[in-house]
This record gives structure tokens, sequence and C-alpha cells, in this order.
């Protein structure tokens, strides 16, 4: 049996997220271009999200 499959999600805050592929996207999440097993989409969102903070905190905090 495969291994099943995540794409990994953005919210406008610029927070991530992994869902399963096989199912739409909840509002306010939109495909960030990467998918792959669970792992590779946390590995993934381990490399690309660097700091933490919600968008509209690291602009306030500018």
């Amino acid at each position: 049996m495969a291994e099943p499959r995540f794409l990994v999600v953005r919210n406008d805050e610029e927070q991530y997220s992994i869902w399963s592929a096989d199912r739409d996207l909840p509002a306010g999440w939109h495909d960030a271009a990467f998918a792959g097993t669970r792992a590779e989409c946390l590995e993934h969102i381990d490399t690309v999200w660097t700091d933490m903070r919600p968008r509209s905190v690291r602009e306030a905090s500018k």
C-alpha cells in the first residue's frame, strides 16, 4: 500500500501546515507548491518556516 500524500499549505499570515492531498483545501489556506509524504512535508516546513511569528506580527515589529 502506498504511503498517503500530503501538501504543504500556507495561510495569509504565512503559517504552514500539511493537508491530505486527496481533500479540498480548507478556507484561508493555499497550496505552498510542495507535496510528498508526511515526513517529507514536515521536513520542508522545517526548512522554509524559519520565523514562526505570524506575518502581521513580523511586519508590526519592523
